[in-house]
């Protein structure tokens, strides 16, 4: 009796066991400027005489994303809409069993929802930043606004900025896609981490890009690989204090935010803050990307 009953046991806790390692939650930040074939604005917006195919090549990239995760894996997943009103993905294409993020303002904005309870992170759709001067539609946060953004003296990208924000809860970023200006610049940063070209840059408004189909493929191949061995990542950590230098095109926006304590005006079109870590630094960039006092519900 004594023997069938640790039989018993021993056969229902290694199940157990395997049942939880087998957990696996991945977040998913979805861009648009570093999707297949994307090179100008006639895509990525509704203005846009290509936006509607290309919300659909967006969504599809996800969708790649997404599939491949589940079949390395993955038990749990939030994808975030992070281009332009945050309103592109086509949510009906996605599986049910995975959650939406979308709009904006939103704490942690390309990366909002995410926690330490993340094994990966996965960037579709990227670009390299607007200190680089190789890249499609390469900017940081604003092509209209800044010209540099950086943290602790490092030339930030959207990618670099965002590892920044899951390497604070411990989240390692694994892939992501994009041209070869991003995946080169986001490497130097972050190290090891697998890179899906979907296009080279020729210029800020062109490209020698693979067809849709291609991309998906690719992307879904570099997701497996990825999350394969996702101990292999580390996760992007700063050292704090953290140092936000940030130049704008226009100079009043420096002079006006320099009236907030603790904001240092550098020169005519900069400011420097001083955060305690990222989550602060992340509070006051959205704040300072964001507000204005016209503002209404």
């Amino acid at each position: 009796m004594i023997k069938c009953r640790l039989l018993a046991i021993a056969l229902v806790f290694p199940l157990t066991l395997v049942s939880s390692q087998q957990k696996m939650k991945v977040y998913i930040s979805v861009d648009m400027e570093g999707v297949v074939g994307t090179v100008t604005g006639d895509q990525l917006g509704p203005e846009g005489f290509e936006y509607g195919r290309y919300r659909e090549f967006m969504t599809r990239e996800a969708l790649a994303a997404i599939n491949a995760a589940k079949e390395a894996g993955a038990t749990e997943i939030l994808v975030s809409d992070s281009h332009g009103n945050g309103e592109n993905l086509l949510i009906e294409l996605l599986p049910k069993d995975v959650r939406i993020i979308r709009s904006w303002p939103r704490r942690l904005s390309m990366m909002a929802g995410i926690d330490k309870s993340f094994d990966a992170a996965i960037f579709i759709g990227y670009h390299s930043s607007t200190s680089n001067p190789r890249g499609v539609r390469a900017h940081t946060f604003s092509s209209a606004r800044l010209t540099r953004v950086a943290l602790n003296g490092i030339e930030m990208s959207e990618g670099a900025w965002n590892a920044a924000i899951a390497g604070h809860f411990g989240v390692p970023v694994v892939m992501i896609s994009g041209d070869d200006a991003v995946i080169e610049e986001v490497r130097k940063l972050l190290g090891t981490v697998e890179g899906a070209e979907v296009k080279q840059s020729l210029g800020f408004h062109s490209a020698n890009t693979l067809t849709p189909e291609a991309a998906y493929e690719l992307i879904g191949q570099k997701v497996k690989d990825a999350l394969k061995n996702v101990r292999r990542f580390k996760p992007y950590l700063l050292k704090t204090p953290i140092t936000l230098d940030v130049s704008f095109k226009h100079y009043r926006v420096a002079e006006v935010a320099a009236y907030l304590r603790g904001v240092e005006r550098r020169d005519s079109h900069s400011i420097r803050y001083v955060g305690q870590d990222m989550l602060e630094i992340a509070d006051f960039m959205l704040f300072l990307t964001n507000y204005s006092p016209s503002l209404e519900p």
